[in-house]
């Protein structure tokens, strides 16, 4: 497993299972967090691709994304001296709404974890979770 430098914030965006990076946050992390084109799942320079669209840009279920949620989750956990900066992954291009997808992040949603959430999910999510942005 790749461990990351500790004084970098790793960047979660909302990716497809092809990982084509094309638009949105996904652009942004392929142009300047490292990004691969074609690693639609997973870690890669100072990101983390978490689908939440499948192969060749199609619509998934709420329960898949769960589950790519789910392995990130697990992943953060394995390296806790990184820290995460979790987008509002899913409720862009995806079409999901906040209050779907945050919820899935409760896990991780405190003040002992190494996740940061954006502020719009600050009130979907516990008072002792880490956001960051701007109010």
């Amino acid at each position: 497993m790749k461990l990351y430098h500790p004084t970098f914030m790793i960047f979660v965006f909302g990716s497809n299972l092809s990982g084509i990076h094309g638009a949105g946050a996904a652009a942004y992390a392929r142009r300047h967090r490292g990004a691969i084109l074609h690693v639609g799942e997973g870690p890669a320079g100072q990101s983390y691709a978490l689908p939440t669209k499948g192969i060749n840009i199609t619509k998934i279920p709420l329960s898949e994304v769960q589950k790519h949620v789910n392995k990130f989750i697990e992943f953060s956990k394995d390296v806790p001296q990184n820290q995460f900066q979790v987008t509002r992954v899913g409720t862009g291009l995806s079409g999901f709404r906040d209050e779907d997808i945050a919820k899935m992040f409760l896990p991780v949603a405190n003040s002992e974890s190494n996740c940061f959430f954006d502020t719009i999910w600050q009130p979907l999510l516990p008072k002792d979770a880490k956001f960051w942005g701007t109010f």
